[in-house]
């Protein structure tokens, strides 16, 4: 994630467009608002959900209409929420499930940058720095005739990945940062910790923030023992975790490179405790692990 943020850290005041690719639930939208408030963009952090825009009503509610524009339009108009991002960051969540026909739209206001409303015969300037999200692969979205290649290309400036949660070298900091977010700020033994870390978090960003509202209502400030975690987890772990015998020397050192030398990363993608993983190394003489 260090590196992710550097990336991020170098566009964050130029007019390149950014797509966040990544499993659902990773915390994609957290990344652009993020992005959005670290630049010098005063304006608005429009979010826009592609997926969940009905079709009827997606050119009027993206691009506002004038008044009087169709049969039950306000009289005043709308001003659509591009114009509502003018100054600041469009989000385009789920990008890869935006419809053929509003992607034609959106490539001329990105390449023009400017507007034209339903029923307008004048386009409006729009400054808008775009970041886009997506679980898909666009690429091959595009190979299917079912996404713009020239939008792709409009588009990708930055292409960013989000990791899943459960290849994080982070994921007890992040566990811990979400809990200290969360309304009663619930701790985790070390136990109970222990458990989380070997989880695979299949929900991923959005899965931990529910534990975190689950445990601090169920148990209220009480310090959270792994007889309190849900059931889901602790039987995913038992389910998951391999035999420390069946991973070879081999394969944590190739673990260990391939995580830059993270030993907790390492142990949780070999499913074994990380006392295990550094005794392993140890025993074998691999090399002394920091």
């Amino acid at each position: 994630m260090r590196q992710l943020a550097l990336r991020a850290g170098k566009v964050l005041d130029r007019q390149i467009s950014v797509i966040l690719q990544g499993e659902t639930g990773t915390g994609k939208e957290y990344v652009a608002r993020a992005m959005h408030d670290a630049s010098r963009r005063r304006g608005s952090f429009v979010a826009i959900n592609c997926a969940a825009l009905p079709e009827a009503l997606i050119e009027s509610e993206l691009f506002g209409y004038v008044p009087n524009a169709f049969t039950g339009a306000h009289t005043r108009g709308k001003k659509g929420l591009i114009r509502e991002a003018h100054g600041g960051t469009l989000f385009l969540d789920e990008i890869g499930d935006m419809p053929l026909g509003l992607q034609a739209r959106l490539l001329r206001v990105l390449s023009e940058r400017e507007v034209l409303p339903v029923g307008a015969t004048r386009a409006e300037p729009v400054d808008i720095r775009v970041i886009s999200a997506t679980h898909r692969d666009l690429a091959g979205l595009v190979a299917q005739g079912q996404f713009r290649q020239d939008l792709l290309y409009r588009l990708n400036g930055l292409v960013l990945e989000i990791p899943p949660a459960r290849a994080r070298a982070d994921l007890e900091w992040l566990i811990e940062r979400i809990a200290a977010a969360t309304d009663g700020q619930p701790c985790f033994s070390p136990e109970a910790m222990a458990l989380l870390l070997c989880y695979d978090w299949p929900g991923n960003v959005r899965e931990i923030i529910n534990l975190c509202e689950l445990v601090s209502a169920m148990y209220d400030g009480a310090c959270v023992l792994p007889d309190h975690l849900p059931g889901a987890i602790a039987d995913r772990t038992a389910t998951t975790r391999l035999p420390a015998s069946t991973v070879s020397e081999d394969d944590l050192l190739q673990l260990l490179v391939e995580h830059g030398g993270n030993v907790s990363a390492a142990a949780r993608a070999a499913k074994i405790d990380r006392s295990t993983f550094y005794r392993r190394l140890r025993k074998s003489k691999i090399g002394t692990v920091a």
